[in-house]
C-alpha cells in the first residue's frame, strides 16, 4: 500500500524541486547584486558575527514567514483568482530564495556545523543531484540559457541604440 503513495509523492517532490530550481536560477543575479551593495555591509557584518544556532534561527525566519504563501496562492488560484495567486506565489518564492540563499552563503560553515542541518542539507543536495541529472532538467536548463542569451543581446542592442547621439529636431542641409 505504501508503494501506491510513493510515486505521486515523488512526482510532487520532483515538481517542487524543479520549481525551486528555476526560481533559484532567476534569483541568483539578485543575490549577487545585493552582496555588492555597501548599504548592506553592516547587516552582513552582524549576520556573520552570529553563532551557529542564532544563525539557524535567522535562516529559518524567511522560510517560516514566506512558505505559507504557497498554500495561499493555491487557494487563490483554486477560487478563480489566478493572477493574484500567481503574483503571491512568484513574489514570495523570489523573496524567500533571495534572502535564504544570501543568509546561507553568509553562514554556510556555521549552519553545517549543526549535525541535523548538515544531514538535511546533504539529503537536499542528493535530491538536487538526482533532479539535475534528469534529461528534462538538462533540456530546461539549455532553454533557459538560450532565452537568457537572447534577452541579454536584446538588452545590449537597445542600450547601445539609446546611447548613440541623436540630432532631435535638427535638419541636415546639403549643398550641391
Amino acid at each position: 500500500m505504501t508503494r501506491v503513495w510513493n510515486t505521486p509523492i515523488f512526482g510532487i517532490a520532483l515538481v517542487y524541486f524543479i520549481v525551486d530550481g528555476v526560481f533559484s536560477y532567476v534569483t541568483r543575479p539578485i543575490t549577487v547584486w545585493i552582496a555588492r551593495q555597501r548599504l548592506f555591509e553592516r547587516v552582513r557584518l552582524w549576520i556573520t558575527s552570529l553563532r551557529p544556532y542564532p544563525s539557524l534561527a535567522l535562516f529559518a525566519v524567511p522560510v517560516i514567514i514566506l512558505e505559507p504563501a504557497k498554500p495561499l496562492s493555491g487557494y487563490l488560484i483554486a477560487t478563480g483568482h489566478f493572477f493574484a495567486g500567481a503574483v503571491v506565489f512568484i513574489a514570495a518564492e523570489v523573496l524567500k530564495l533571495t534572502v535564504v540563499e544570501r543568509l546561507f552563503q553568509l553562514n554556510k560553515d556555521k549552519l553545517l556545523s549543526i549535525p541535523a542541518f548538515a544531514w538535511g542539507y546533504g539529503y537536499w543536495r542528493a535530491m538536487m543531484e538526482i533532479v539535475e541529472s534528469l534529461e528534462v532538467w538538462k533540456a530546461a536548463r539549455r532553454v533557459a540559457v538560450r532565452v537568457g542569451n537572447v534577452w541579454r543581446a536584446v538588452f545590449q542592442r537597445s542600450r547601445g541604440a539609446r546611447s548613440e547621439p541623436r540630432a532631435h529636431g535638427t535638419r541636415i542641409v546639403r549643398s550641391n
